[in-house]
This record gives C-alpha cells, structure tokens and sequence, in this order.
C-alpha cells in the first residue's frame, strides 16, 4: 500500500476497479472508493473514528477535506460519510459526517455538517454552508450561509449532474493511462 494510502487500527483504504487517487491525497483508515472514483490533489479523507463511503463515477476535488464523527453512548452510530453515485465535490469542499445522495454536485468551498442529509439530484452553490442535521430536497439549488433553498433545478441541470461525473470519469481515465505509460519506462 502506499505512502498516501494509510491503515487505521489495522484497516485500510480499499480501492474498487479503475479507480484514481492522487500522489498527493491522503487517504486513512476505513475508507472504500466504488468504481470509476477519483480523488485529486491534497485531498485529506480520515475515515478513523467511523467510515468513509464514496459511489460510482463520483470525484473528490482538489483541497477538500473528508471526515467523520466518533460513535458515543449518545450518537451509537456517529455519522459517517456516505457519498453516492455520480457525485461531484467541488474544489476545498468540506464535507464532515453528512449523508449525499446521487447525481450531487457540491460547489467549490462548501461545507456539510455532521447529519445533514443532501438528497438525490441537487446542487449546493459555492461557498454554501449546510448546518448539523440539515435536509436538502431532491430537485433543488441550495445557496448561502446557512443555505436555503433558492429554487428547482431546470431541466438543464438535472442533466448536467450525471454528465459533470462523466467528466471526471473521464479525466481519471486520462490519468490512468499517463501513470500507466509512466510506470512503463
């Protein structure tokens, strides 16, 4: 395992098929990546005190931070991370013990708070802050601090969910290809 994929308590991250992480991610403990993930530059995921689940076609961009809370007699479960498929997490998002659905995208900065739950199909602006507990509708655009709902997502948008993971697919899959011939020579 390298250098950047570290074990927590004996448990390691684990990586499905065609699945890109970064030299410079940092990947700990109790993490699974489904295929067609990537993970970009100085990503920091800790899946120490609870787990990091992350889906199919979904992308962690550069600087975000990934983390999660402890279990407790109060919170048995604590909140981990669970991130669906077709997901995009924009540029030094924070997400922190919060539940995303699929076909999500998360706007560069953007922080998600322990138990907030983002629903299938919705877009969080940049810069937006979701609160603890927190329930983003399916459907919709969430801007602001602490977000609110502005509107329904077009046509247009629902569309382009899906096809913003089809992107990052398929820029990972360039990636893969360059590591490739590089470890060939």
């Amino acid at each position: 395992m390298s250098s950047n994929l570290r074990s927590y308590q004996g448990t390691h991250p684990q990586l499905a098929n065609n699945v890109y992480v970064d030299n410079s991610a940092v990947l700990v403990g109790d993490i699974s990546l489904d295929h067609d993930a990537s993970i970009w530059p100085l990503v920091a995921a800790r899946g120490d005190v609870n787990i990091v689940r992350i889906g199919k076609r979904s992308n962690v961009q550069d600087g975000s931070v990934l983390h999660v809370t402890r279990k407790s007699e109060s919170k048995p479960e604590g909140h981990p991370l669970i991130i669906g498929d077709d997901v995009t997490i924009g540029h030094k998002a924070m997400l922190h013990g919060c539940k995303v659905g699929n076909r999500v995208l998360i706007g560069m900065g953007a922080i998600i708070l322990d138990g907030a739950i983002i629903e299938d199909d919705v877009i969080v602006g940049a810069g937006s802050l979701v609160p603890p507990n927190k329930v983003l509708q399916s459907g919709y655009l969430y801007v602001g601090s602490p977000c609110k709902q502005a509107r329904e997502l077009t046509a247009a948008e629902k569309a382009f969910l899906p096809a913003s993971a089809d992107n990052y697919v398929q820029l990972k899959n360039e990636y893969l290809v360059e590591l490739n011939q590089e470890a060939s020579y």
